[in-house]
């Protein structure tokens, strides 16, 4: 499976989209317009090491609601995740068994490396 979970209204995104120059074979996921289900939350976990990793402490909701005070345990970041769509790191690129989880230089730099192989 290549698949992309985004939102459009990410100027990063978009910009990673762009740069990724993605072929026909990825399916993109705006997760605003159709939102992450819990099955497909899971399938990220499975390939990542934690939900903690697929969740962005850099949201706005998160320093709103005052979670960077708690002390969150992995079903919380579950939680969030799926109750929110900005908690979610973005973009996760997944690649076969392969995850790629945020928007970092480095972590864009393995995805390219990763379709080029």
């Amino acid at each position: 499976m290549k698949k992309v979970y985004y939102l459009k209204t990410c100027n990063t995104c978009l910009r990673i989209l762009k740069e990724l120059n993605l072929s026909t074979e990825f399916i993109l996921q705006d997760i605003k317009t159709e939102p992450i289900t819990v099955k497909q939350l899971e399938e990220m976990r499975a390939l990542s090491d934690s939900y903690e990793s697929l969740f962005s402490k850099r949201s706005k909701l998160y320093k709103e609601m005052g979670l960077k005070d708690q002390a969150l345990e992995e079903r919380d970041f579950k939680h969030y995740i799926l109750e929110h769509y900005t908690f979610l790191s973005r973009p996760v690129v997944v690649i076969d068994n392969a995850i790629f989880i945020g928007n970092s230089k480095k972590t864009i730099e393995a995805v390219k490396a990763k379709i080029n192989k």
